[in-house]
C-alpha cells in the first residue's frame, strides 16, 4: 500500500490533472508558466517524482493541446518550451518515445511551414527537433523521412531572424553527421539552398556545405553554376565561404567546371538582371544591372589568384583555359576598378611564376605599360588611360596554344 505521503502527492497530481482538463487557455497558460519556473532543468526522476510517477499522463495532454492548437500559435511558445523539459531532461527516453509515438516530429516540422506563426516558436521547434535528433542516428532518420530536410531547408530560406536562420543551420548540420541513409537527400537539398536570397542563409549554408562536402566525398555538378553564381554576391562574407567552398572543391570531380566557370566570368557577357520600375534614370538603371556582373568578374580573379599561388598544377591547369588572355581583358574594364585590380593581381601571379607569360604580357601590354605592372599591380589601373585600356581588352593573347607547342616539342 502507498504511504499517507505517497496518496498525498498523487491526489496533488490528480487535481492538477483535472484542473488542467477543465481549464481555459488563461488557467492553462498559467500552469505552464508555474510549471516552467519548478521544473526547468530537472532530470526524468526528478519529475517523475514531482508528478508522482505519471508525468506522462502530464506530457500527453500537453503534446495533444499543441497537436490541436498549434496553427492559431495559441501559448505555442508556452507549450515549446514546456515540452522542451520533458525531451531535455537527463534519462528522458521514454518521454521522447511517447513523444514521438503521438507524430510529434510531424507536429514541429508543420510549426516550420506555418508563415503566420512567430519566428520564436518557430525557434523553439527547431531547438525540440535537434534534441530530438541528438539522441541517435535513428532519431535523424526519423526527422528525415518525415520530409524534415526541405521543411528546415525552407525554414532557413524564409526566415527574418538571425537565431532562426543559426538554428536551423545548425540542425541542418547535425542531421549530417552520423546519417549516411540521407547524407546525398541533405547535400543536395543544402545546394539547392545556394539560391535563396537571404545573404545570411546563404553564409550558413556555403558553411554547411564546406563541412558536409568531406562527407559525402564526392561532389554532384548541380553545385557549379549556383556556387559560381554567389560570387556576384553584395555581401563579402557571402563571397568569402564560396571562395573557400570552391578551394575545396578543388580536390573533386567539378574542378575543372569550376576553373572554366571563373575563367568564363573575366570576359562576362552583356547578360543584365531585370530591370526595376523605380529605376527611373537609364544611367542608374544600367549601373545597377551591370553591378553583380562586375562584383563577379572582380572576385573570379581573386579567386583564380589565391587557387593558382596555392597550387602550380591548378596553375597550368588555368593557362590551358586561356585564363591569361581573360586576366588581360579584365583589367581593360573600366567600368569597374576592383576587377581591374583583382585581374592585375592575378596576372602578377603567372607572369612571376613563368617566364613564357611574361614574354607575351610585356608584348601585349607594350613596355611603358608592362613596367608600371611590374613595378606595382596593385594600382596599376589607376594611372591607366583609355587607349591602354581598351589595349588590354582587345588583346589577342593565347598561352595555351604556346603550352601546347612547348609540349609537343618535348
Amino acid at each position: 500500500m502507498a504511504s499517507s505521503k505517497e496518496q498525498a502527492s498523487i491526489s496533488q497530481v490528480m487535481c492538477f490533472l483535472h484542473e488542467w482538463d477543465q481549464g481555459s487557455k488563461t488557467l492553462r497558460s498559467r500552469m505552464l508558466s508555474d510549471f516552467l519556473t519548478k521544473n526547468t532543468g530537472k532530470t526524468c526522476p526528478e519529475l517523475e517524482l514531482e508528478f508522482a510517477q505519471v508525468a506522462s499522463l502530464f506530457l500527453a495532454r500537453l503534446t495533444a493541446w499543441m497537436r490541436l492548437t498549434y496553427m492559431f500559435g495559441t501559448c505555442l511558445d508556452l507549450q515549446l518550451r514546456a515540452l522542451g523539459v520533458f525531451l531535455s531532461a537527463n534519462s528522458s527516453h521514454q518521454y521522447m518515445i511517447e513523444f514521438l509515438e503521438v507524430g510529434g516530429v510531424l507536429t514541429l516540422l508543420e510549426i516550420l511551414g506555418q508563415d503566420k506563426l512567430k519566428e520564436g516558436d518557430k525557434t523553439e521547434a527547431l531547438r525540440l527537433l535537434q534534441i530530438i535528433a541528438n539522441t541517435g542516428q535513428k532519431y535523424k532518420e526519423l526527422i528525415c523521412e518525415s520530409y524534415g530536410v526541405k521543411a528546415v531547408a525552407e525554414c532557413l530560406a524564409k526566415s527574418e531572424t538571425e537565431e532562426t536562420q543559426e538554428t536551423a543551420a545548425a540542425l541542418l548540420e547535425s542531421l549530417a553527421h552520423g546519417n549516411p541513409k540521407y547524407q546525398i537527400q541533405l547535400y543536395k537539398g543544402l545546394i539547392a539552398l545556394l539560391t535563396c536570397t537571404s545573404p545570411r542563409a546563404q553564409q550558413l549554408v556555403l558553411q554547411i556545405l564546406h563541412i558536409v562536402q568531406p562527407i559525402v566525398k564526392t561532389a554532384h555538378h548541380s553545385i557549379v553554376e549556383p556556387l559560381l553564381n554567389l560570387l556576384r554576391s553584395l555581401h563579402l562574407e557571402v563571397q568569402y565561404e564560396a571562395i573557400e567552398l570552391i578551394t575545396e572543391l578543388m580536390q573533386s570531380e567539378v574542378r575543372l567546371a569550376l576553373l572554366r566557370g571563373l575563367v568564363a566570368f573575366l570576359k562576362p557577357t552583356k547578360e543584365r538582371n531585370p530591370k526595376h520600375k523605380i529605376l527611373e534614370d537609364p544611367e542608374v538603371a544600367k549601373m545597377t544591372d551591370s553591378l553583380p556582373v562586375l562584383l563577379q568578374q572582380a572576385a573570379s580573379a581573386k579567386t583564380i589568384r589565391i587557387l593558382a599561388q596555392r597550387s602550380e598544377e591548378i596553375s597550368k591547369e588555368l593557362l590551358s583555359l586561356k585564363v591569361i588572355h581573360h586576366l588581360l581583358y579584365a583589367m581593360g574594364n573600366q567600368e569597374h576598378a576592383d576587377s581591374q585590380r583583382q585581374a592585375s593581381l592575378a596576372l602578377e601571379h603567372f607572369v612571376r611564376m613563368y617566364p613564357v607569360v611574361e614574354e607575351h604580357v610585356c608584348r601585349a601590354m607594350g613596355t611603358r605599360l608592362f613596367e608600371s605592372f611590374m613595378h606595382n599591380a596593385d594600382v596599376l589601373h589607376l594611372n591607366m588611360d583609355d587607349i591602354q585600356a581598351d589595349i588590354l581588352r582587345s588583346n589577342k593573347v593565347n598561352i595555351s596554344c604556346v603550352l601546347e607547342e612547348q609540349n609537343s616539342d618535348s
